[in-house]
């Protein structure tokens, strides 16, 4: 079993920044990738940013240039840096770690992009 913590959502402007982090516990060693996914009102789940273990990074297109994420692989720990934040950002946001026998997601933390 792996836990996942989120922290660091929020409300922010236009334009402004966000950073989230999403703490991982329990069967670590398990964990070949892990990432960030969003759901917005009314939408499906979706991709946003994920990482390796190898540190291979992959991110949907309309946050590229924009959100970087990031992995301390001692600290089990995934970060994701949101800059130039939209409206169109807002979302409920998952933390999400693969490992060779499952999937696990945090519960969720809420980013609001408003003015």
């Amino acid at each position: 079993q792996v836990q996942l913590i989120e922290s660091g959502g929020g409300l922010v402007q236009p334009g402004g920044s966000l950073r989230l982090s999403c703490a991982a516990s329990g069967s670590t060693f398990g964990i070949n990738r892990m990432g960030w996914y969003r759901r917005a009102p009314g939408k499906q789940r979706e991709l946003v940013a994920a990482i390796t273990s190898g540190g291979f990074t992959d991110y949907r297109d309309s946050v590229k240039g924009r959100f970087t994420v990031s992995r301390d692989t001692a600290k089990n720990t995934v970060h994701l840096q949101m800059n130039s934040l939209k409206p169109e950002d807002t979302a409920v946001y998952y933390c999400n770690a693969v490992t060779g026998w499952a999937d696990y997601w945090g519960q969720g933390t809420q980013v609001t992009v408003s003015s």
